[in-house]
Formats: C-alpha cells, sequence, structure tokens
C-alpha cells in the first residue's frame, strides 16, 4: 500500500494518544493508495486487544459508492512487537484482501509500524511505501 507521510503520522499520532490501550482504525483508499485515515474506538478499552463497533465500521467501507475501497485495517501493540498475534489472525478471517498495519508503541522506543498480508491464518510482510 502507498500512503502518504501525513495519514501514516496520523496513525502513529493515534496509537500514542490512546496507549497505554490498543488503538484501532481503517484506512481507504482506491488501487492500492491510500485516500483517507479513520480513527474508531477501541470499544475493548483494552491494553490487549481491540473491538471495533460494526456500527461505525459499516457506513465507512460499505457506505457511499465513491470507489474508495477497505484498504487496511490498523491498530497498536502497546505490550508486544508490532506483529500479529493470534487474537489478530483469528480476526483476520473475516477480513481477506485487506492489509493490517500494527503500530508498535512502548514506553522506552519510538514507534514502529509494519505492514502484513494475513490470509488463511498465515502472516507475510506487505510492502509500505510512504510518500
Amino acid at each position: 500500500m502507498r500512503i502518504a507521510r501525513s495519514q501514516l503520522d496520523e496513525i502513529v499520532e493515534h496509537a500514542v494518544r490512546d496507549a497505554p490501550n490498543e488503538c484501532c482504525g481503517v484506512v481507504l483508499g482506491r488501487d492500492g493508495t491510500a485516500t483517507s485515515v479513520h480513527q474508531l474506538e477501541n470499544l475493548a478499552a483494552s491494553p490487549f486487544r481491540f473491538d471495533i463497533d460494526g456500527r461505525a465500521l459499516v457506513p465507512l467501507v460499505f457506505g457511499e459508492d465513491d470507489g474508495d475501497d477497505l484498504v487496511a485495517i490498523y491498530h497498536s501493540h502497546t505490550r508486544s512487537k508490532p506483529f500479529p498475534s493470534q487474537t489478530d489472525v483469528n480476526f483476520a478471517e473475516g477480513w481477506p484482501g485487506v492489509e493490517w498495519l500494527i503500530v508498535g508503541v512502548s514506553k522506552n522506543a519510538e514507534p514502529e509500524v509494519y505492514s502484513y498480508w494475513i490470509e488463511d491464518g498465515k502472516i507475510s510482510d506487505a510492502r509500505l511505501e510512504v510518500s
């Protein structure tokens, strides 16, 4: 996915602001390029997992037909490396073809952002191009 530096910065700022709880949100786009970032509330309000309100997600993903698609779901890890957990892998089963951006936020380090594909329970690196 291609994403503007300002959009990626917005995601990282969301992760830092919501710590010590995980944050969550979605990235919409066209042809593999991000067009907008939408911060969502983590209903779990937990440092160990996130829960997205379907009522907030459905209009973004299935609302107006403006040509934008769901290209990524993002969230943060506040107590572990930014690598998909088994909970993330299980959640991804319902969202095939969507990239997973994970922001690692720890007390003693700069935030790290990684992107993954999670398909059929298998995790692979996704290319994240920041412009």
